[in-house]
């Protein structure tokens, strides 16, 4: 498999528009999973059950952005197909996209509005091939999902103790991997954490 860098932080503009496309996003996801190796666009497209047609111009844009290498090349039927990897085992968007830095707030928003879609897609398809079970039986995998959707008002000390927790929980599911043995359940995790500024147009937010 090919080794990857660690987590890279993105925070200017042409990596923020490059993934700002839940499609762009889907095929990256699909790259950076734990156990993915290098994938032909064929493959990628299987994954995500897409025509591979869709997604020749979206995997070169990728490309250019340094998101993704390629890993390999093969001759087939007289055409150069690409295998491609992940450049990266995580990412994290940088605070500056919402702060006046590099990159202006729309092409931050623009990468979470693009991952909640890639959310809702994958839930859509899960479901729909009875592997999502929203009622919660109790003898399923995993037991009932887990689902919080809260708006409270906290003290910038009890929102720096949130945000830590948060952090801290990802960074150690992240660095143990997959637990050993076969009898495993499959887990996405997704966390949003924002907060709204006081002045008006004002908003601040961090993942």
């Amino acid at each position: 498999m090919t080794s990857r860098a660690g987590e890279r932080e993105v925070g200017d503009v042409g990596t923020l528009k490059a993934l700002a496309d839940p499609l762009r996003l889907a095929m990256l996801g699909a790259l950076m999973r734990p156990d993915a190796g290098p994938m032909t666009v064929k493959e990628i497209a299987a994954e995500l059950e897409e025509p591979p047609t869709k997604l020749y111009r979206h995997i070169k844009q990728l490309e250019r952005s340094g998101l993704v290498v390629v890993a390999g090349t093969r001759l087939v039927s007289g055409i150069v197909e690409s295998r491609y990897a992940a450049a990266q085992e995580a990412l994290r968007l940088s605070r500056r996209m919402f702060s006046g830095g590099t990159a202006e707030p729309s092409d931050g928003l623009g990468v979470l509005l693009a991952a909640v879609d890639v959310l809702g897609r994958d839930l859509r398809r899960q479901f729909g091939a009875g592997r999502l079970e929203l009622a919660g039986r109790p003898d399923g995998p995993g037991g009932a999902p887990a689902f919080a959707h809260l708006t409270m008002r906290l003290s910038p000390e009890r929102l720096g103790v949130l945000r830590e927790r948060l952090v801290t929980l990802a960074t150690e599911l992240h660095e143990e991997g997959d637990s050993p043995g076969a009898d495993t359940v499959e887990v996405t995790l997704f966390s949003l954490l924002y907060g709204l500024d006081p002045a008006p147009g004002g908003v601040s937010g961090s993942r």
